[in-house]
């Protein structure tokens, strides 16, 4: 494999690229509409992943930088996937000096538990204490 950068330069970020496997590809923002990518985008620590130059990969955290961060969007292309890209992303995402200390740090996945449980990810200790608003089909409207 061509050598892997990832980069949180949102300049090099390929927002259609991202757009495209979120709203069509992703199991978890189908429909998502662009301007809503870009905003994420914006309002988020992202993290892209590059070989030979072209992005084949993409995360983003929503944080605070102090105590509370959340992982988001997480995906490897599907011509990439297998050669360790996403545990290079993940690990960057983990490594990033910004993101040190926090007292909580989750996610939220329907398959890639072995992945995420490597890097210390746990179901919630005390479950009974979160809650949340969900919306599964926001983007189909």
């Amino acid at each position: 494999m061509t050598t892997l950068h990832i980069s949180t330069d949102k300049a090099l970020l390929d927002v259609p690229l991202i757009h495209q496997f979120l709203s069509e590809r992703s199991t978890w923002a189908i429909g998502i509409p662009l301007a809503v990518v870009e905003r994420a985008i914006d309002n988020s620590l992202c993290f892209g992943a590059y070989v030979a130059g072209k992005q084949v990969g993409f995360a983003r955290v929503t944080t605070d930088c102090a105590t509370f961060a959340y992982l988001a969007d997480v995906f490897v292309v599907e011509e990439q996937r297998g050669r360790g890209i996403s545990k290079a992303l993940v690990q960057s995402v983990l490594e990033h000096p910004d993101l040190q200390g926090l007292r909580r740090f989750m996610l939220a996945t329907s398959d890639a538990h072995e992945l995420y449980a490597r890097y210390g990810f746990t179901p919630p200790t005390r479950p009974a204490t979160l809650m949340e608003r969900y919306f599964p089909s926001i983007y189909a409207n």
